[in-house]
């Protein structure tokens, strides 16, 4: 009898995820992982924070410890840290209970629970379309898509500067039917690490408000773009305050070093208190069915170093600390391709921001760095700044060099 699966065809890889499993099975002692965005000490290692070593022993050492089911909506303290954190302790919306949050899995599960819940409860004469910049991450697409949602792109990077491609993205913004959603990075933008200004966030912001769009905000990077908490939600900030309502993915994942754990949370903004408790019931109408409650651990981690001062504070020199070595990572980068004459203005390096630098470099050019260098990228051009170290910036460089001159 033959099998039902028979006719399944082989799915491609990721593009994330298949650079570090072929970065594995790379047997090239130089060999070099730029791709996965996790952040890596000058040796190349995983970090785990000293906060989060320590917030770990008081949860183990807890005698009234368990591991019973969370609630659907998750880790309520957490919940309430995560928000704060992002909104700020001052934020009218909070103050006034105008925000309905629940724990999700990490940055990806919030993206998916949130567009689920705007697939079925937007009002009927908004479009099921949104907007993504181009580039953007990859699973974006696909997460709203799933959900029945109609993708549309607007221009983010210019790739002659390398930079906001900041004109373009007004006028395709200003042509968006009334009421698309608008799927906005808070900061550290993945994957060209290219941020508006505050000027041009003010612009993006009386965009969304002439158009009715919907802000879908995801912070993936908060405190890990600039070092500052408080600098690094500014854009989030400005439009809440704003008055509009919106929704918000936030990943505890890097800036935390929770990539396992899976500690996330989704906040949608409302107009009123009781608006926010009935979007609160039916988020949990769409986890109920997707994977019920969340896990508790990492949440758990998260809630005890937001609500302890001590470990709050250790957290956040470690957290500055990791900014500060991207940035080290940047200029070092910038500096060996300038002592070897690389053709073209690498400035880029040094003006983007967080994780990421998007390089420009072609397929073909990436293809090279992959094959001879042993430099394992996405074949996009972007390059994992936190995956970089003082001793390899100079082997990177001298790579980028030969595929600039020898393209083919």
């Amino acid at each position: 009898m033959e099998s039902n699966w028979a006719h399944v065809e082989m799915a491609p890889p990721d593009p994330i995820i298949g650079v570090t499993e072929a970065w594995r099975a790379d047997p090239d002692p130089r060999k070099l992982n730029l791709g996965v965005g996790a952040y890596r000490t000058e040796e190349g290692k995983p970090l785990v924070l000293a906060c989060v070593r320590e917030a770990e022993a008081q949860l183990m050492a807890d005698p009234n410890s368990n591991h019973e089911y969370l609630p659907i909506a998750g880790n309520a303290e957490f919940c309430r840290l995560a928000r704060t954190l992002a909104l700020g302790g001052d934020c009218p919306a909070l103050q006034g209970g105008r925000v309905a949050t629940v724990q999700a899995l990490s940055g990806t599960g919030a993206l998916r629970v949130g567009a689920e819940f705007l697939a079925a409860h937007l009002p009927s004469t908004a479009p099921r379309v949104v907007y993504l910049p181009s580039p953007t991450w990859g699973n974006h697409k696909t997460i709203f898509a799933k959900a029945g949602f109609q993708v549309r792109e607007y221009r983010y990077f210019d790739a002659a500067t390398r930079g906001l491609a900041f004109d373009g993205m007004c006028a395709d913004l200003a042509s968006a039917p009334r009421g698309a959603v608008l799927l906005l990075h808070a900061c550290a933008h993945n994957p060209t690490g290219v941020d508006p200004s505050p000027q041009q966030w003010a612009r993006i912001l009386a965009l969304a408000q002439e158009k009715a769009l919907l802000p879908f905000f995801d912070s993936a990077y908060q405190g890990f773009a600039s070092g500052d908490l408080d600098a690094d939600a500014a854009s989030l900030r400005l439009f809440v305050r704003s008055g509009l309502e919106l929704v918000l993915a936030q990943s505890f994942a890097k800036n935390m070093g929770l990539y396992g754990e899976r500690a996330g949370a989704l906040s949608v903004v409302c107009k009123c208190k009781d608006t926010a408790g009935r979007v609160e019931s039916q988020l949990k109408m769409v986890i109920r069915p997707m994977y019920s409650n969340p896990p508790m651990h990492g949440a758990a981690i998260a809630a005890k170093v937001l609500g302890d001062a001590r470990l709050r504070e250790m957290w956040r020199v470690e957290l500055k600390g990791m900014a500060e070595r991207i940035i080290s990572m940047r200029r070092a980068l910038y500096d060996a391709l300038y002592e070897r004459n690389v053709p073209g203005d690498w400035s880029f390096v040094l003006k983007q921001i967080g994780m990421f630098s998007y390089t420009g470099l072609s397929r073909v050019q990436c293809q090279k760095l992959v094959n001879k260098w042993h430099i394992h990228l996405t074949l996009d051009g972007r390059i994992s700044m936190a995956g970089l170290s003082a001793q390899k910036a100079p082997y990177l460089a001298d790579a980028i060099a030969d595929v600039v001159a020898n393209p083919q």
